[in-house]
């Protein structure tokens, strides 16, 4: 890595100091609000800011804990030790990756001063552009579906060990760069890496260490995302449960116990999803956008919009153009 960029993460944070300085246990304050340790993006994430960094703090263990946003872990430098979900012990060496989706806890043994990960914080509606570049079926996609469970994911984390792969080493610093840096219109930069450097990934699935199996719920539920996403301006429940061969109410059980949403709940949050990416990447009509994302009612895709986001199309699409300039 580059030395400057090694330099800025190496540098001991307030957080650090205070461990340091004999503080026993992680401030879960500075990470939540809730009761259960999970760690939100709010405290984490600027408002509007869809990717940030932070260096993985040192010198102290790191409890037992959850994301409400996608964590990607790329080790600079030396090694941190990973429980993932309570068994799976993971030692993530210098080069390497290490991606966890909202489902998954993640304990983290001390680090050392020398031992230096960045964390990537990562909301699901970064990856869209990744979307449109990934193609064919693939663990990294079924990955990036499963960011919409809540729990029991097919595929709660991936671990690459890429150290010797100079084009995903140099993607990923690029990509560290522009979000350090903090340069202007950098948003479709930063999305446009992210989507070559899981397309390289794709290149190199040998790299990836194997996860548990899947068994054949968790694959009914990664199918059925998969469909969803493919298929959002024409998709239906009855037409997916035709595909597997299953009854439409064990569908929608499955789908309800482990990820607390109905297929219809699926569905608008993947045609949302898609009409925020065609809002800030494009200048196709409003009428537009509603049709080809699967809707005819104008009113009842304004009324969704707004309950979602608590602003109209409109507001949005020059929300996100302001902060681009």
């Amino acid at each position: 890595m580059d030395t400057e960029l090694l330099s800025y993460f190496r540098r001991i944070s307030d957080e650090e100091q205070e461990i340091l300085s004999g503080s026993k246990a992680i401030c879960q304050e500075r990470y939540t609000t809730k009761k259960q340790f999970i760690i939100d993006s709010s405290k984490m994430l600027a408002n509007g800011t869809l990717i940030d960094v932070r260096p993985h703090t040192r010198f102290i263990h790191f409890p037992k804990h959850k994301h409400n946003y996608v964590e990607i872990i790329y080790m600079c430098q030396g090694t941190t030790t990973h429980i993932i979900n309570g068994h799976q012990c993971i030692e993530l060496q210098q080069g390497e990756l290490l991606f966890l989706n909202q489902n998954v806890t993640q304990e983290i043994l001390p680090a050392t001063k020398n031992d230096i990960a960045i964390n990537f914080i990562v909301l699901p509606e970064f990856f869209n552009r990744a979307f449109t570049m990934l193609e064919g079926e693939n663990l990294l996609r079924d990955f990036l579906i499963s960011t919409l469970q809540k729990e029991s994911s097919a595929i709660s984390y991936l671990h690459f060990q890429v150290k010797d792969i100079l084009p995903i080493q140099n993607l990923i610093e690029n990509l560290i760069w522009s979000i350090v840096t903090k340069e202007p219109n950098t948003q479709s930069i930063r999305q446009t890496t992210m989507g070559l450097l899981l397309m390289n990934l794709v290149n190199y699935m040998e790299c990836l260490k194997p996860d548990s199996e899947v068994n054949q719920t968790q694959a009914v539920l990664v199918a059925a995302m998969r469909y969803i996403e493919s298929n959002y301006p024409t998709a239906t429940l009855q037409d997916f449960a035709m595909r597997q061969n299953l009854p439409t109410y064990q569908i929608s059980r499955l789908l309800k116990k482990h990820t607390e949403h109905t297929f219809k709940e699926l569905l608008q949050i993947q045609r949302l999803r898609q009409a925020t990416f065609l809002l800030t990447n494009t200048n196709m009509s409003l009428e537009n956008i509603i049709s080809s994302i699967g809707y005819n009612n104008t009113s009842f895709f304004y009324h969704l919009f707004h309950d979602t986001y608590q602003m109209t199309p409109h507001e949005y699409r020059t929300s996100m153009a302001e902060k681009r300039h």
